[in-house]
Order: structure tokens, then sequence, then C-alpha cells
């Protein structure tokens, strides 16, 4: 036999499910947002895919997109200060990009959560 289900089961089902994201979401955007996610290691610009490029504090595709566009233009970069002349990318930004990024070399980026410092420390005293 199958078993009856009460009207309005799946939509409710649904409903909780939106409602869910609805709350979940916009704490992991927050999360990112408010930096409790970080950058580690380098990206080769010369070298880096779109999705590389993207490890970098601050890119996002579009901005990713105009740095390969340069990139292609000028054969590569031969000094970090060239990423300047990228689209969207002032003197502000670069200083931000400086410290994650290298010219040769190996990508090493990854993306790790933030160690939290408001924790309350164990232990007797």
């Amino acid at each position: 036999m199958k078993e009856r289900r009460r009207p309005g089961t799946r939509r409710a089902r649904r409903l909780l499910g939106l409602l869910g994201l609805a709350l979940i979401g916009p704490l992991v955007l927050s999360q990112l947002a408010t930096g409790a996610v970080e950058t580690v290691g380098v990206v080769n610009v010369n070298t880096a895919s779109q999705e590389e490029l993207q490890l970098l504090p601050g890119v996002g595709p579009v901005r990713a997109r105009a740095i390969l566009a340069e990139r292609k233009k000028r054969g590569g970069f031969k000094r970090i200060e060239e990423l300047a002349q990228v689209k969207g990318l002032g003197d502000s930004m670069l200083s931000r990009l400086r410290p994650h990024v290298v010219l040769s070399g190996l990508t090493t980026a990854r993306q790790q959560e933030r160690p939290r410092h408001n924790q309350p420390s164990q232990g007797g005293g």
C-alpha cells in the first residue's frame, strides 16, 4: 500500500528548505565579507587561471578576466607594479594584492577560515 501524504506536505518541506537557505545564506556571505576566510599562499599572475586569480583578496570574476586580458596583451607581467594598469586595479588594490602575488613559481594560494581570537581561554589560573 502507498503511504498517504497529507495535503501540503511537499509545499511545507520546500518552504522549510527555502527558509533554511534564507537564514543560513546571509551568515555564510557575512563570514566571507567580514574576512572570516583569508587567502594563504601566493598566486603566480603569469600562469594562474581565472579561478586561481579569484583567490586573491578583492578579485572576483570581472577583475580576474581583466588581469588575464592584460597578461595576454603584455605577454606576461615583468613587475608587480604593472598590475596597476589592469582596469579596476589601482594603487590601493595593488597594495592589498602585493603580499599574495608572485611573477614566477607555483601558485600555492588557498582559502582557509580565519582563526577566531575571541574564544575564552582554557585552563586554571
